[in-house]
């Protein structure tokens, strides 16, 4: 009761921070104010994620393939927008490795989901489409910090649905392969805070 009580209330602090964008965008200043709208936005997108990937998909086998297959598909094309639009040579690079890393993690997956009689999502859920939104959104000058910071997210989110899986999920083939999966995912976290804290470098 308690965890349906908190990815509500996140579900509704998301909400209001996608309905604000829009009454912010006419201030004086629509840039910053947009910039800053869009920082809270994907704060709050962290915490509904989070809470999502410790409660439902780590015990859920349809939750669990769900997140995991949107999570993958959300890394390749931030992952493509990184090569595009990161400033950075080690964004790029990281950019590109996301998108390997991710393609393959999905396509190790996709024979379990099918075995296990689930059908996985083909496109991003609101709240990852609203990250893609902030990422293309972003400032030339603002988008590495932007970026490494989606991706900071994103992976702690990816790295609790894994473990929590791994430990409490109903079927063993995925457990199996939640279990492999997190030390890459917990890799690319490590990457992530050397960027971060390299300034991308």
């Amino acid at each position: 009761m308690i965890r349906t009580t908190l990815l509500v209330g996140a579900s509704a602090l998301l909400l209001v921070a996608c309905q604000q964008k829009d009454e912010v965008a006419t201030a004086a200043d629509p840039g910053a104010s947009n910039a800053a709208v869009n920082a809270a936005q994907d704060a709050t997108s962290a915490a509904v994620g989070a809470t999502s990937a410790a409660t439902l998909g780590q015990v859920s086998t349809e939750a669990f393939v769900t997140n995991a297959a949107i999570s993958d598909l959300y890394e390749i094309q931030a992952g493509q927008i990184a090569q595009a639009k990161g400033q950075a040579a080690g964004v790029k690079a990281f950019g590109k490795m996301m998108v390997a890393d991710h393609t393959a993690l999905a396509a190790a997956m996709n024979p379990l989901v099918a075995t296990a009689g689930v059908t996985p999502p083909t496109g991003l859920d609101e709240r990852r489409k609203g990250l893609i939104d902030n990422l293309n959104a972003a400032a030339p000058a603002d988008f590495d910090k932007v970026y490494l910071a989606q991706q900071t997210a994103a992976h702690d989110e990816a790295l609790a649905l894994m473990r929590g899986y791994s430990e409490n999920g109903d079927n063993a083939a995925l457990k199996d392969a939640a279990a492999k999966a997190a030390p890459k995912i917990q890799a690319h976290l490590t990457h992530v805070s050397e960027l971060s804290a390299g300034s991308g470098r």
